[in-house]
């Protein structure tokens, strides 16, 4: 089962949260397999840390809506995305047309031409009117127009630049775990915070650097083969770690027939005829979870169809 946990250093301004996605990982990998549509194994890792990444931001944050992380850029992998929902559902997908690079790196696979980028959207559930969902956007790239190699040196970098908080980021998966841990030293300024700092102090903090620290000595290997447990003793026996129970992330992805069909009116009557025509039915396959919904003659008749309308005894073929 899929853990998400959030712990607190006692008496000391850092946070952090460790999170492993395990049977929902491998669910999201098969449903592709199965579509005879899997990504290769280099996406399939980064998209992996996008989804660890993705739950620890959203459990980090008291926000009722999706958090959808994008990188795009100019390489063989156009786009990737994570969405993760506030009840840590998450689901990925990505958009591949390239060969891949013999180096497999953020910036050989996405950003081979400086020009990629990582957005994080806030997605209101309740949306007031005129509310638009908030973005923060970060170049592939540090300060110093370096490229950047790895996710969570990126995601570090935007948490810096748009939240001024000091974050260490462990990201690792491969086909059957994908999971992540976070180091966080609490905000400088808001409620809930030990003590009111000021922004000068951002990375000088010796309890935040010793604890960052003992977490960067965190390998993939014991990311993605450990349990919790094992972890944080392993990395923190020496401090007091306050616990809280643990969570549990699921994959889940909001396609649906319905949906679909009104995606097909929208394009017209017109239209999805001619495909029927050449084709004989119509295809629509989801991109995050690899289910294919059909419509044939009869389906995109009922589909057109102003409820009440209907012909007694249609029904849907599905």
């Amino acid at each position: 089962m899929s853990e998400l946990h959030k712990f607190l250093f006692d008496g000391l301004p850092v946070r952090g949260l460790l999170v492993r996605l395990t049977g929902d990982w491998r669910e999201v990998l098969e449903r592709r397999e199965s579509a005879q549509d899997a990504f290769p194994a280099p996406v399939r890792e980064l998209l992996g840390e996008m989804a660890a990444a993705g739950v620890l931001m959203q459990s980090n944050i008291k926000f009722d809506g999706a958090v959808v992380m994008q990188i795009h850029g100019e390489g063989p992998v156009k786009l990737t995305v994570a969405e993760v929902k506030s009840d840590l559902t998450f689901r990925v997908t990505a958009k591949v047309t390239g060969e891949m690079p013999a180096v497999p790196r953020l910036d050989t696979l996405v950003n081979v031409n400086g020009k990629g980028r990582c957005a994080i959207t806030l997605d209101p559930r309740q949306k007031l009117p005129g509310q638009q969902p908030y973005q923060g956007v970060v170049a592939l790239h540090g300060d110093q127009g370096e490229p950047l190699h790895k996710l969570s040196e990126v995601l570090e970098h935007y948490m810096l630049q748009s939240e001024q908080l000091d974050t260490k980021l462990v990201l690792a998966a491969n086909d059957k775990v994908a999971a992540g841990l976070l180091i966080q030293r609490l905000p400088v300024e808001g409620a809930g915070n030990i003590g009111a700092r000021n922004e000068d102090d951002i990375g000088r903090d010796e309890d935040y650097r010793r604890i960052s620290m003992l977490a960067a000595t965190l390998t993939s290997e014991e990311l993605l083969t450990l349990d919790a447990d094992t972890i944080l003793r392993r990395l923190f026996w020496e401090e007091k770690v306050v616990r809280y129970e643990p969570l549990h992330p699921q994959f889940a992805c909001s396609c649906s027939r319905e949906r679909v069909g009104n995606m097909l009116k929208s394009l017209g009557r017109e239209e999805i005829d001619g495909i029927v025509a050449e084709q004989g039915r119509v295809e629509i396959g989801c991109d995050f979870c690899g289910v294919k919904y059909h419509f044939d003659v009869v389906d995109v008749g009922e589909l057109f169809t102003p409820q009440g309308r209907q012909q007694p005894g249609t029904t849907t073929l599905n």
